[in-house]
């Protein structure tokens, strides 16, 4: 599920979010009430990140109920970040090459305390670099892989957001592969209700001539961006967007106005509305309780 914060620690995270923005100071609330953190992207009509913009710019929606944004925050929030490389025999070659170039390219991209693993995915899910801000020895991990077995895909993005979902603040799972998955034990939508139960962000890229219909999916019930590269040069390019989109986001915290039961568990959906005219924001469309 998302994860459900108690209002003290969503202020202290506002506020130690580093380079973060928060108007008037925390938010102070009983420790008791319960808030739900959103995580925003907005951009213009040129594509371009936009910023700047402050709470009264927001509107919040819970199962189309208005409700008041008790936490604000804009700014560079530390970020803990799985990457996922596709390292199975179709990428090999060339492919691979670039592939690892851009790998290593988008983890010099992320902010110095940003905390960063890297997953090779095969037939199995490797943890070629665990969690941490050691980029050097990443980018090792990344320059000796080497072409192996097949793509297991949905379980390798399960077992990453497995991974993320005990880390606090704000999580992505960047993800490319160029195939279908054909060899996974988790099925298509085994990924996606984990991926709503999860706190990432996630950003899958498909590179070849079709994007899986769940990789879209993935993206918008998270709140991240789905990618098809017919080329896979381009891929370094595309990981340079995401990095610098996950460079400058928005925090919104609310108390649900309508309680949440815990012996129930049901969907309740988030709309994120900006009123400012030309901004358009991703942000996920929902949490399970």
């Amino acid at each position: 599920m998302v994860r459900l914060l108690t209002s003290t620690t969503l202020a202290v995270a506002a506020v130690a979010a580093l380079g973060a923005q928060q108007e008037g100071g925390p938010a102070q609330f009983s420790s008791q009430v319960q808030l739900v953190e959103v995580y925003a992207t907005l951009t213009d009509q040129k594509g371009q990140l936009a910023t700047g913009l402050r709470r009264e710019d927001f509107e919040v929606y819970e199962n189309n109920q208005l409700q008041e944004i008790s936490a604000f925050a804009a700014g560079e929030f530390p970020l803990t970040v799985a990457l996922g490389v596709d390292r199975s025999w179709s990428m090999a070659g060339e492919r691979l090459r670039l592939a690892k170039q851009a790998s290593q390219a988008f983890l010099r991209a992320l902010k110095p305390a940003d905390r960063s693993m890297v997953v090779a995915i095969s037939s199995e899910t490797d943890v070629i670099a665990p969690l941490t801000m050691d980029r050097v020895n990443q980018e090792r991990a990344i320059a000796a892989l080497d072409p192996w077995s097949t793509t297991a895909l949905h379980d390798a993005m399960i077992a990453a957001l497995d991974r993320l979902e005990p880390e606090p603040g704000r999580q992505a799972l960047v993800v490319f592969s160029d195939g279908e998955d054909r060899y996974s034990r988790a099925t298509a939508a085994e990924v996606l209700e984990r991926a709503r139960r999860s706190n990432a962000l996630i950003y899958p890229i498909a590179i070849g001539r079709t994007r899986p219909p769940l990789l879209a999916e993935l993206a918008v019930v998270t709140g991240g961006r789905s990618f098809l590269l017919r080329e896979i040069r381009d891929l370094e390019k595309t990981l340079g967007e995401v990095a610098r989109e996950l460079r400058y986001q928005y925090l919104l915290g609310y108390a649900p106005a309508s309680a949440i039961d815990p012996n129930t568990h049901e969907w309740r959906s988030i709309r994120v509305v900006v009123k400012r005219p030309g901004v358009r924001v991703r942000a996920r469309d929902g949490y399970m309780t």
